[in-house]
């Protein structure tokens, strides 16, 4: 739960909320159950809406998880559209995978293993779209690389830009104070940019959108 919002406003989103399908409630379910941080819904609705807009056809996700936001992403793209997304830890690797193919989504979806530091300088194929989910003291490279790999007109998603309100906080709790600081660093750096259009909004866990001019 984050402090973006007030208690009240989030049970009267989620009131409003349609029924969910049941693998994505399993998973919501499943992430929360593990403490195994994943894409807010709300900020999922979101980026289901960008997708809908731009009609991407090539995704890049930084930061699978169990692949939630990736299922969520690979069912919104059109026929031909592909998702790569990059994830270190290999529970994670194998939780996802299997949620893939529940989903029937291993022809949208390709999983790759490692650390997206090292494989994104790797890539040749430009993308529509980057999502970064990934360790905060990250943010500035990957942010980099996603500059390089990120077509003209191409669109840049970021979770945690709010980072459980800790940013506008004049108190962060010990075991946030060096995450918010980069979370701090990296806002800055992000609305600096001009080979973007940049903004954050308040939505879930705070998002950062960027349009690349």
């Amino acid at each position: 739960m984050t402090n973006i919002l007030c208690p009240h406003q989030i049970k009267y989103l989620e009131s409003l909320r349609t029924e969910v399908d049941p693998l994505l409630k399993e998973m919501e379910d499943f992430a929360l159950e593990r403490k195994i941080p994943i894409l807010n819904w709300k900020a999922a609705e979101l980026l289901e809406q960008i997708i809908a807009m731009i009609r991407p056809k090539r995704v890049l996700e930084i930061g699978t998880a169990i692949a939630y936001s990736s299922i969520r992403i690979a069912r919104k793209l059109k026929k031909k559209g592909i998702i790569d997304t990059i994830e270190k830890s290999l529970d994670n690797i194998s939780l996802a995978s299997e949620y893939i193919k529940r989903a029937e989504l291993e022809k949208q979806i390709n999983l790759i293993e490692g650390d997206a530091k090292e494989i994104m300088p790797l890539l040749e194929k430009k993308y529509d779209l980057i999502f970064i989910d990934a360790d905060k003291e990250d943010y500035e490279k990957l942010f980099y690389y996603s500059l390089m790999l990120l077509k003209k007109g191409g669109v840049l998603f970021v979770d945690n830009l709010l980072w459980h309100g800790y940013p506008a906080a004049a108190k962060v709790p010990p075991s946030y104070k060096n995450s918010t600081k980069y979370i701090r660093e990296f806002n800055k750096l992000f609305l600096s940019q001009t080979a973007l259009k940049t903004s954050i909004l308040p939505v879930g866990d705070g998002v950062g959108l960027g349009v690349k001019v």
